[in-house]
């Protein structure tokens, strides 16, 4: 009897761990690169009531808009592309929230022509 509940008890602890480890690794995330058309979400898009980045990167005739994470590296970025369009590289995580991209950046830079 002890022996069974011993063997459920690790199957069952098992399975919560089969369980958490996705978690901790979606919410960890994995570093990408993107590279597409900067833009602010307010001032280029009209599509957030504060100024954010985004950078839209076209693949397969198909738009997808990374909206970037408010942290120092965005805020120090922005004023690159606040009024105006230019091309940008960025390397972060990204994770999809309410059906949007929220890109985590950590390095974003213009690309020079």
């Amino acid at each position: 009897m002890k022996k069974t509940s011993i063997i459920m008890a690790g199957v069952v602890g098992l399975f919560m761990l089969a369980l958490t480890i996705p978690a901790v690794a979606e919410e960890k995330g994995k570093e990408i690169t993107i590279t597409g058309e900067g833009k602010c979400g307010k001032c280029a898009l009209k599509e957030t009531d504060k100024c954010q980045n985004v950078i839209q990167v076209e693949k397969d005739g198909k738009k997808t808009s990374y909206y970037f994470v408010k942290n120092e590296v965005s805020d120090k970025f922005h004023g690159n592309i606040c009024k105006e369009t230019k091309k940008a590289t960025a390397t972060g995580t990204c994770k999809k929230v309410d059906g949007k991209l929220q890109f985590t950046a950590e390095k974003i830079e213009l690309v020079k022509d």
